[in-house]
């Protein structure tokens, strides 16, 4: 069974940077696409970015220039750099895996637990 984990979540200030990871167990990770999503208070979970399989890479234009997702498969890891964080950046950050990039949540199969991202001064 795959199992995803994150870290690197905590509080920042505006226009700091922040590398988030996400451990990938139970599974060849080279196999899937890796995404992470964000879900703010009383919003709904969004798609901020995605690297496939073979290594192409999506994202939402509200990070576009400042989050950059790579993913190390001899490591099992997926991170999210993020940099020029913004206020409307704080959200819970999930990494999720499944087998073909899609924006939509319900495409992915295996979800971490989620780290949280505050940005405030």
């Amino acid at each position: 069974q795959v199992q995803l984990v994150e870290s690197g979540g905590g509080l920042v200030q505006p226009g700091d940077s922040l590398r988030l990871s996400c451990a990938f167990s139970g599974g060849t990770m080279a196999r899937y696409a890796m995404g992470w999503f964000r879900q703010a208070p009383g919003k709904e979970r969004e798609f901020v970015a995605a690297i496939a399989a073979r290594g192409s890479t999506y994202y939402t234009d509200s990070v576009k220039g400042r989050f950059t997702i790579s993913r190390d498969n001899a490591k099992n890891t997926v991170y999210l750099h993020m940099n020029s964080l913004k206020p409307e950046d704080t959200a819970v950050y999930y990494c999720a895996a499944g087998l073909g990039v899609y924006m939509a949540i319900s495409h992915w199969d295996y979800w971490g637990q989620g780290t949280q991202v505050t940005v405030s001064s």
